[in-house]
């Protein structure tokens, strides 16, 4: 049995217990623990505190071994669930359900039927995360209930920087609406397929009969129509092209825009939901009184309890980290591991050595992003942040992806300590009109870059972003 069955085997069990699909960490923990990881390593690769890993394995190892028959603990986990497991002659999914086939088939044939009689809904959650912990959303997820089922927005985008909780927020919907919903279909374009092989999945999964001579996107259609559904396409830019602006399709993927404008000028009950880290045409609409389209943007978490299953320590510290890393927990996760190793979890240390003077009071400090730095009033002291190796190779991608435009814009704005008017960054710059407001408009697609407005307008640069500039690309 192979790891991606066994995931299988055990989200169906896990599910049917809790009522909830495996998240991130219990995947990992399944995967890890076959392989003979400890808790403590595993904690370590991932950033999390050994006790916590410790706790969500023993809660899955009382289901296994309610379901197997059999003790199951880290130390027999592999062995034991290979052997147990054999008893099953195989399995499939109808409805995006688990079917086991024992070797008692006719009593696993009837519990399937009597099953499958009570639930006629579509369901293909099986790799979309779980959420074990929800920070601090309760606004974006109002409007995202606003958007499907007060305004009918037909077509929503959630969008920002990588790692700030888009994904998790989507699932979080879900998980809170599954009722509300004849159809939820979650696929990801990390590995981004055909539109044609993704419209024979979603028929698949709704046992639509894909006939030869019909039109399968107006069979799908014929779902939008009949059924309330709810498709959300995750990773969305990674159908677009590389080394240009942002949200430009590539040839291959053009297609989507057709059906993504499909979706918004066809009348009917469904919902399509896309994650991604950049915009494209079709994510907004200038006037949304006459197209279904509507934009949902995240930025960063200002709140520590984010924090609080990382095994860190100097809490009255963990707010000044999360404004150093502008609230985004990717970044914030990948320093907490770099400061649990570096600094046995004393988050004042990691502050105090990096500051500018090496002073740092603990207690009662406010930090407050200025001139584009973020920068302590006390003692006049500025902390720039550490960009881990993990973090390295996140830029590395978002820079190469760039437009060779865009990158010359974001070299030149990490060389300013402040905010810059349009004006001043044109100046700065060796480039035509056109170039210079179509990279502009493109960098704010990606967010990377941000327009404040105060009695200027003022464009202002993502500062951990920044600091990779500064320290990796020039540096």
């Amino acid at each position: 049995m192979n790891i991606k069955e066994m995931l299988q085997m055990v989200d169906h069990w896990v599910f049917a217990e809790t009522d909830q699909h495996l998240d991130d960490l219990q995947k990992t923990i399944i995967e890890e623990i076959s392989q003979g990881k400890t808790y403590k390593q595993i904690a370590d690769l991932y950033g999390y505190h050994e006790n916590y890993v410790g706790d969500e394995s023993r809660k899955l190892f009382k289901i296994l071994s309610e379901k197997l028959g059999e003790n199951i603990n880290k130390q027999n986990f592999g062995w034991t669930f290979e052997r147990v497991t054999d008893n099953f002659q195989g399995f499939n999914f109808v409805n995006g359900n688990l079917n086991l086939c024992h070797n008692n088939q006719t009593s696993n044939n009837n519990n399937n039927s009597n099953y499958h009689k009570q639930k006629s809904n579509f369901y293909d959650l099986t790799f979309a995360p779980q959420i074990l912990k929800f920070y601090n959303r309760e606004t974006e997820l109002k409007k995202l209930n606003n958007y499907i089922f007060n305004q009918n927005i037909r077509l929503i985008s959630v969008l920002g920087l990588s790692g700030i909780g888009k994904t998790y927020l989507v699932k979080r919907f879900v998980d809170l609406n599954l009722e509300n919903f004849e159809v939820i279909i979650w696929k990801s374009l990390k590995y981004p397929e055909s539109l044609d092989l993704l419209i024979d999945e979603i028929l698949n999964i709704c046992q639509i009969e894909i006939k030869p001579n019909n039109n399968k996107l107006n069979q799908l259609f014929d779902i939008f129509s009949n059924k309330k559904c709810l498709i959300i396409l995750d990773d969305v830019q990674n159908i677009f092209i590389k080394g240009d602006f942002a949200g430009k399709y590539k040839p291959e993927y053009q297609n989507y825009q057709d059906f993504l404008t499909r979706i918004t000028e066809t009348e009917h009950q469904s919902n399509l939901i896309l994650i991604s880290q950049e915009e494209c045409d079709q994510m907004c609409c200038l006037d949304e009184e006459l197209y279904p389209v509507n934009c949902l943007e995240l930025f960063g978490l200002n709140n520590i309890e984010i924090l609080r299953n990382m095994g860190l320590k100097d809490e009255d510290s963990w707010l000044n980290l999360i404004n150093l890393y502008e609230g985004n927990p990717f970044y914030l996760k990948s320093i907490g591991l770099l400061i649990k190793k570096n600094y046995d979890g004393y988050v004042a240390d990691f502050l105090a050595e990096n500051s500018s003077t090496g002073i740092l009071p603990v207690n009662n400090i406010t930090i407050l992003p200025v001139n584009n730095i973020t920068i302590l009033p006390v003692n006049n002291i500025t902390i720039l942040p550490v960009i881990t190796t993990q973090m390295q190779s996140h830029f590395k991608t978002i820079f190469n992806n760039l437009s060779s435009i865009e990158q010359a814009m974001v070299l030149q704005l990490s060389k300013f300590n402040q905010p810059i008017t349009r004006e001043d960054l044109r100046q700065s710059l060796n480039l035509n009109s056109v170039d210079f407001n179509n990279g502009l408009q493109s960098l704010q697609q990606r967010y990377l870059v941000t327009k404040i407005k105060k009695d200027k307008i003022m464009f202002n640069l993502s500062p951990v972003f920044r600091e990779y500039l500064i320290n990796i690309v020039v540096g």
